[in-house]
């Protein structure tokens, strides 16, 4: 296999690409027209991500909640604090806006201040009916607005926290959605097109500030965020990466060229995304321009390859050959580390991840035979390079630059070492820092007033994250025996007194709620009924849901009476503690229910999103040990060698290391943008060790297995197209910081920093090993050839005639 890729097999390469350039030109024509016949497969996501494999015990437990109390993500809330809300015209808006959502046919039901609903006894007919809260007819009466205002806030506290905050005075409503559409494109149009129309002309005729969120609210505007910022990534991209292309080489042509290619590589991206039947997600999306900024620095390599062999002979046809002959497998272990990098998330069991794993590694492939190709063509078609074109190889500043790095190398070893050791231990001492976030909105658009809305929504109700305890009761209408409602309560006000949680709601709170009703609505009998008015209070509340559509209960207990729910919410900014909560809930939950008579679950969209950070945490250690693993053998196969391995593992995992560091000494949390970082990073900057350590073995073979001379020469050769790939993937990953996402801003930005310092260290401290432990390395390298003995001078020798030199 290693004869496969041999010299003989990238000289047959290039005398295919250079002997058949129409036939091939001709094949990228066909490909990317049938990929752009699969653009029409392509739709954006209409579910929430979910960090949780399907069978983690979790996520079961989460589904099963769903199957009993229905899609929890179907809730809208529309809010409001201010007064003049209860006056005639305001209230008049407020009501003709809530009876048009309530028309439209993706609208499920409206618990809303207009039509609010209250229990009062029937004593003829032992039960309790839902009468009108409002009277209609005399809400254009002030003095009747501000009548209901202060009942709604003295004597409703079954409402409190649900439909308004007694201390600030807000009020809100809640709009449920059809469940069957909360995860198809009618969410997207209903949003879009019914809701915030509505707001806006409600805003436009009171002059009051309206408030609104909710997961299919949410949801939608930032899929239209995410959507209007792949045009943005994309024009960005193109447009640094090019000016900085054209800034190293001066060529226009060489320019335009390199921009084609990229732009037939975003093309066949869709296309992949669209044959695959994959959706574009918050991470699919940034594909595209990650083709764009890993794409060009494969044509800075080719190209500035091109330019140094026409610089040494001046024969075009030659400087062609020569360009896939000598880096054609250092290009191809490069893309192939690169795609690695990117499928490890393949093994993440996550859809998710997986399909990012998938497309991007397909597209790096793609993008590496679209530049062998295409390329050496182009050059074909076009005039041999100008001076000018070439100049750059001798630009002063980057020369001076190269040569520090390169004395640095030869006679600072010590020095490099040294320094290295001392940033990895601060390093570590900044990872102690690091914390993990269970926010669920730290990575949405700040500047968006949606996520104003949130944090409104946060500050008056407690909180938008809910949590869910699910008490199993064993049996068939267990949860309205006045033990288990005595033993919610107990929990319940446990869970009061946990600082970080709103006020609980379930069952309980209606069945206060009826004892109310049952004594006229005196809110001072809002408590659980004793065990002598148990009989009749409660045969009264189950008269009232008997064939009724306003069963208050179904929210709260299951269609068999034995699943009980209660609900909680939790600021975003307590994420952090939920495996704190979790457990203290969990401590009262089974001293309060007996394990045999009861099973208690804890649930709910907060957990799930803080235990799926915190498998992706442990999946990204997973995920590295499997791309060290594969490079690893990549670099046996190519040096059968132990030790040259950890040599290429080394200066690539110092890069990581230090902005963990970074991250903990600046509190940037691990969250599951933050996570993605190091596995990115990491197929990104082991390609200069890759890329290093492929023209290192070419140049041992050349020079009869020197190793001094063939470092020094590997540097000469491919230090600058290190250097240059290196800029282009700093500023082009750098875009990703113009996103209005947190999330993306902290993977561009991280991402960006790290590959700094991988350049850094690929340039100084690999070299330095490799030089520091030659005279083992070239004795493990079984495929070095028999040598004639020659006598070389030791290592400080050679060191007195290099430095004797640079004085001269």
């Amino acid at each position: 296999m290693i004869k496969w890729f041999s010299l003989g097999f990238w000289e047959l390469i290039a005398r295919v690409v250079l002997r058949n350039r129409i036939l091939m030109l001709s094949i990228i024509v066909v490909i990317t027209g049938l990929l752009a016949l699969q653009w029409k497969n392509i739709h954006f996501t209409f579910t929430e991500a979910n960090l949780l494999p399907d069978d983690n015990i979790v996520n079961i437990e989460y589904n099963a909640f769903l199957n009993k109390f229905g899609e929890e993500g179907n809730l809208v809330i529309i809010g409001v604090k201010d007064d003049a809300i209860f006056t005639p015209k305001a209230y008049a808006s407020w009501s003709k806006m809530m009876n048009t959502l309530k028309e439209d046919k993706a609208v499920d039901l409206v618990v809303s201040l207009n039509d609010l609903k209250k229990l009062q006894k029937n004593d003829s007919l032992e039960t309790f009916e839902l009468v009108p809260f409002v009277d209609q007819s005399k809400t254009v009466d002030p003095a009747y607005l501000q009548k209901i205002k202060k009942e709604l806030f003295n004597d409703l506290p079954f409402y409190e926290g649900l439909l308004f905050n007694k201390r600030s005075g807000s009020i809100r409503s809640a709009v449920y959605m059809d469940k069957k559409i909360v995860n198809t494109a009618a969410r997207k149009d209903f949003v879009l097109d019914k809701l915030v129309p509505a707001v806006e002309t409600f805003e436009k005729e009171t002059g009051i500030d309206l408030r609104v969120s909710g997961m299919p609210y949410i949801r939608t505007l930032n899929a239209k965020t995410i959507t209007d910022e792949i045009s943005i990534f994309i024009g960005a991209s193109l447009l640094v990466t090019s000016l900085l292309f054209f800034f190293f080489f001066r060529s226009f042509r060489a320019t335009l060229i390199s921009m084609i290619i990229v732009i037939i590589g975003v093309m066949w991206s869709f296309g992949f995304l669209g044959l695959l039947n994959y959706e574009i997600t918050v991470l699919t999306a940034l594909v595209p321009s990650l083709i764009i900024v890993i794409g060009i620095p494969n044509c800075i390599f080719l190209t500035n390859k091109y330019h140094q062999e026409y610089k040494i002979h001046h024969n075009k046809a030659k400087a062609l050959q020569r360009v896939t002959t000598k880096v054609g497998m250092a290009t191809l272990m490069t893309n192939l580390t690169t795609a690695i990098g990117f499928a490890t998330f393949v093994a993440s069991n996550n859809q998710l991840l997986l399909e990012f794993g998938v497309v991007t590694s397909i597209n790096i492939m793609a993008l590496f035979f679209l530049c062998i190709i295409v390329i050496p063509i182009f050059h074909s078609y076009i005039p041999a390079p100008k001076e000018r074109h070439i100049e750059h190889l001798d630009r002063n500043y980057v020369k001076v630059f190269m040569d520090w790095i390169l004395r640095n190398v030869k006679y600072n070893r010590f020095s490099i070492y040294v320094v290295s050791i001392v940033l990895l231990v601060i390093s570590i001492v900044g990872i102690y820092e690091m914390r993990i976030s269970g926010s669920l909105i730290e990575d949405m658009p700040k500047k968006e007033a949606f996520f104003e809305d949130i944090v409104f929504f946060e500050k008056e109700f407690d909180g938008v994250m809910p949590l869910e305890i699910i008490i199993d009761t064993k049996r068939k209408k267990g949860v309205m025996k006045l033990s288990t409602l005595r033993r919610m309560d107990e929990l319940e006000k446990t869970i009061d007194e946990i600082p970080e949680l709103s006020k609980p709601i379930s069952i309980v709170n209606l069945v206060k709620y009826s004892k109310q009703a049952y004594y006229n609505g005196n809110p001072e009998y809002y408590d659980l009924p004793s065990s002598q008015e148990q009989s009749f209070i409660l045969s009264y509340a189950k008269n009232a849901t008997k064939n009724s559509k306003d069963n208050l209960m179904k929210s709260y207990v299951d269609s068999t009476g034995q699943f009980a729910r209660i609900t909680t919410f939790m600021r975003d900014e307590n994420g952090d503690n939920i495996a704190k909560i979790e457990a203290e809930i969990r401590k009262k939950a089974d001293k309060i229910f007996p394990p045999d008579q009861y099973k208690v679950t804890i649930t709910g969209k907060a957990l799930v999103f803080q235990k799926g950070t915190g498998y992706l945490l442990d999946n990204l250690l997973s995920s590295l040990a499997f791309a060290f693993f594969l490079t690893a053998l990549l670099i046996g196969f190519m040096f059968r060698s132990f030790k040259m391995v950890l040599v290429s593992i080394i200066p690539n995992l110092l890069p990581l290391m230090l902005t963990a560091g970074i991250m903990g000494f600046l509190d940037i949390p691990l969250k599951p943008s933050t996570i993605l970082v190091f596995g990115i990073a990491f197929g990104l900057s082991v390609d200069d060790t890759v890329r290093f350590l492929s023209q290192y073995r070419e140049e041992l073979k050349k020079n009869n297995w020197k190793i001094r001379k063939s470092v020094y020469a590997t540097f000469t050769d491919a230090g600058l197209s290190m250097f240059y790939t290196s800029i282009v993937l700093f500023f082009g990953f750098s875009v990703f910081m113009l996103s209005s996402f947190g999330g993306t801003i902290a993977l561009g930005g991280l991402i960006s920093l790290t590959l700094l310092f991988g350049m850094l260290s690929n340039l100084m401290l690999l070299p330095a090993l490799v030089l520091t432990l030659n005279k083992t390395l070239a004795n493990e390298q079984d495929f070095i050839e028999p040598k004639i003995d020659i006598i070389e001078p030791s290592d400080a020798e050679i060191d007195d005639l290099e430095k004797k030199k640079l004085d001269n």
